[in-house]
C-alpha cells in the first residue's frame, strides 16, 4: 500500500481560538440573531386588544392617546360642625362622611381622601347650619355628595 500524507480538516481545533481572536465580531453577530429572533416573535397573539388585530411589522397609524386621571371638580359641602372646618386647611386630604337620621350606626363615607381645595371664610349668622368647604372630586363623586348632603348631616375626617 502507497504512503499517504495525513488528511487534515482544515481550523478543527483552532476554532475557538479564532472566536476569541474575533471576539468583537462574534459578539455583533449575536446581538444581530437576538435581534432578529426577537423580531420574528413578535407581540403573542391575543396579547392586546387592537395590536393583536394590526398585522405584524407594521407601524401604528393612530395617535396615542394620552391618559388623564378622573377629571377633577370642585365640589361645595356643608359640615355640620362649624368647628371641624375650622380646623382645615387648603391642601388637606379628607374623608367625607354622611351620618343619618338613625344615629351614629347609620354613617357611610361618601368620598375618601379628598383634597380640600378652599375653606371659605364664615358667614355672620350661619354657625348653626354648619360651615363650607370646597373639596377637589370626580364629577361622580361631586353627584353622591350632594345627594348626600340634602338627605343627612356631613362631617370630615383627616387624613
Amino acid at each position: 500500500m502507497p504512503q499517504f500524507d495525513p488528511v487534515r480538516v482544515r481550523g478543527g481545533r483552532h476554532q475557538p481560538h479564532r472566536l476569541v481572536r474575533h471576539r468583537r465580531r462574534a459578539v455583533a453577530v449575536g446581538l444581530a440573531v437576538t435581534a432578529a429572533a426577537l423580531v420574528a416573535a413578535g407581540p403573542y397573539p391575543g396579547a392586546g386588544g387592537q395590536d393583536a388585530q394590526r398585522a405584524r411589522g407594521h407601524p401604528v397609524t393612530e395617535p396615542v392617546r394620552k391618559r388623564h386621571g378622573a377629571r377633577l371638580v370642585s365640589a361645595p359641602v356643608r359640615i355640620a360642625d362649624a368647628a371641624t372646618v375650622r380646623l382645615l386647611r387648603p391642601g388637606d386630604r379628607v374623608d367625607v362622611v354622611a351620618a343619618g337620621a338613625g344615629g351614629a350606626g347609620d354613617a357611610s363615607v361618601i368620598a375618601r381622601g379628598v383634597r380640600v381645595t378652599k375653606v371659605p371664610g364664615p358667614v355672620d349668622g350661619t354657625a348653626a347650619g354648619g360651615a363650607l368647604v370646597v373639596v377637589s372630586v370626580p364629577r361622580a363623586t361631586a353627584h353622591r355628595l350632594v345627594g348626600a348632603g340634602a338627605a343627612s348631616r356631613l362631617a370630615v375626617t383627616l387624613c
